[in-house]
């Protein structure tokens, strides 16, 4: 049988990169609030912002459900590998 999908990240590793992702917007945001620009282009930035952290989830999103259906691949064929390999007996005499 195949061992559980153990999960590769720590809960320290997790929060660790939440944190930075919640800084490093709260930094940008506050970096396009006090730009010496006009409302326009302060805006544009703003919104520019918005699509690019929205994209990253996308992204992250995309690689994490591509990462998954090639791992459920590999163990439905670690399963059968296993299933074949338990089911081969060496030492039976074929007729």
């Amino acid at each position: 049988m195949t061992a559980p999908v153990q999960r590769k990240t720590t809960t320290a590793f997790f929060v660790q990169a939440a944190l930075s992702f919640g800084v490093a917007l709260v930094a940008a945001t506050v970096a396009i609030a006090y730009l010496p620009v006009t409302a326009w282009i302060r805006a544009f930035l703003a919104l520019s912002l918005l699509y690019v952290v929205t994209s990253s989830f996308t992204l992250a999103k995309c690689i994490r459900d591509h990462q998954e259906s090639t791992e459920v691949v590999s163990r439905v064929d670690q399963a059968r590998l296993d299933k074949l390999l338990t089911d081969h007996d060496p030492f039976k005499v074929r007729a």
